[in-house]
């Protein structure tokens, strides 16, 4: 298709959709009170059944709320996405330095990592060729959270009732001969996370490579990331240990985090 060409009629409503839908976040994003239908019909000159039926649908993704039958006003998912836009970024600008220190130290891959649903997504890493060891999971790269350490980190701050419905939707399916795929040896792994306050992929995720993770917390005292070391599981170093608690603990001194703990 030449660049002056019309996309195919197929493709336009959709996109035709998602620019009023946009429209219309951004006609309410304009007032601090609730918004009327006919106002907004109004101010993004869309019909007011089109513009009805789209905020009906932005409501049920809870993008828009209705507090009065015929008002809108932005909703709360927006917030929730905003918070968690914005505590990614937060982390992985005051992490980067301190990752390349404990690499320095190191010399070998430091991860750091997000939970997004059921799973982490790798959102910075400090590595090296003289590591020795292939980077396995790039940037952006995702993984199941009961077969990584950084994964266990989270789930281990999950209810008995949280962690029975994750091992349910997902089948705990696992990727070596390592991988925990039992509800009653994860819990007990879990366990020992909540003790210790680390966690371990003992090549549970990739054959070959063992991991050590330490949480990351935000001024809320809330998990938020988690720092990992991954190395071949022929030269995991106990000695590291330490050193990435430490980073983990000024990567969260600096997000504002507050040990309470006496």
């Amino acid at each position: 298709m030449r660049p002056d060409e019309a996309p195919p009629a197929s493709s336009r409503p959709s996109v035709q959709v998602i620019e009023r839908m946009f429209q219309l976040l951004d006609a309410l994003a304009r007032h601090d009170e609730p918004v009327t239908l006919k106002t907004l019909a109004e101010e993004t000159g869309l019909h007011a059944s089109t513009a009805h039926r789209i905020l009906n649908d932005l409501v049920l993704g809870r993008f828009v709320e209705r507090p009065q039958p015929g008002t809108y006003r932005l909703g709360l998912r927006l917030l929730e996405l905003g918070n968690l836009v914005k505590a990614r970024l937060d982390v992985r600008e005051v992490a980067i330095g301190p990752m390349r220190e404990l690499h320095r130290q190191i010399q070998q891959p430091v991860n750091l990592s997000v939970r997004q649903g059921d799973e982490i997504i790798y959102i910075e890493r400090a590595y090296s060729e003289r590591s020795g060891m292939q980077v396995v999971r790039a940037i952006g790269g995702r993984a199941p959270l009961h077969l990584t350490s950084v994964g266990k980190l989270f789930l281990a701050q999950e209810d008995p009732q949280r962690l029975r419905a994750y091992a349910t939707r997902t089948g705990l399916a696992g990727n070596t001969p390592n991988s925990i795929t039992q509800l009653s040896a994860l819990e007990r792994e879990l366990a020992q996370c909540r003790r210790l306050g680390v966690a371990r992929d003992n090549e549970e995720l990739e054959p070959g490579v063992r991991c050590m993770a330490a949480g990351i917390y935000d001024d809320q005292g809330r998990l938020v990331a988690g720092l990992s070391i991954s190395a071949p599981a022929n030269r995991i170093d106990e000695s590291w240990l330490p050193k990435l608690q430490a980073t983990a603990a000024q990567i969260s001194a600096a997000l504002g985090y507050r040990d309470r703990r006496g």
